[in-house]
């Protein structure tokens, strides 16, 4: 009798045991049901996915090799431009040299001229040197 009432009460705890499992498999089943349907729609569509994401990489590679160029020819270019202005400076060095050395001829000059000039009237007018008290 001991072994009838505990496969009864075997019984019904099993009975309780299946009686709360169904309803929760009856709930897993559901998310089990959409996660196998995002896995089949990932793997129709992540080849895909890759696919372009190879393209884009090999645009953004080919902007960057483009880049690389430009950044080359600008570098070129700067470089051309620093020797210009090097070339430009040292012209307005030479011609500053040059108007300043040309000034002072040209004061020299006209400082002659005038010693000259001055030389000239002295002799050219003896008296006249006399009365300015020479």
């Amino acid at each position: 009798m001991i072994v009838e009432i505990a496969l009864c009460v075997g019984a019904v705890a099993l009975a309780v045991l299946v009686g709360s499992l169904v309803p929760l498999l009856i709930q897993l089943r559901k998310p089990v049901a959409q996660s196998e349907y995002l896995l089949v729609r990932m793997n129709a569509e992540l080849p895909l996915l890759l696919k372009e994401m190879r393209a884009a990489m090999e645009n953004l590679n080919r902007l960057i090799e483009h880049a690389r160029g430009g950044v080359e020819h600008a570098t070129v270019l700067l470089h051309a431009a620093g020797a210009l202005g090097d070339t430009v400076q040292r012209v307005q060095e030479t011609m500053q040299g040059t108007s300043r050395s040309f000034l002072i001829r040209l004061v020299s000059m006209v400082a002659g001229f005038k010693a000259t000039t001055g030389v000239i009237k002295t002799h050219i007018h003896p008296e006249e040197g006399a009365i300015n008290g020479k």
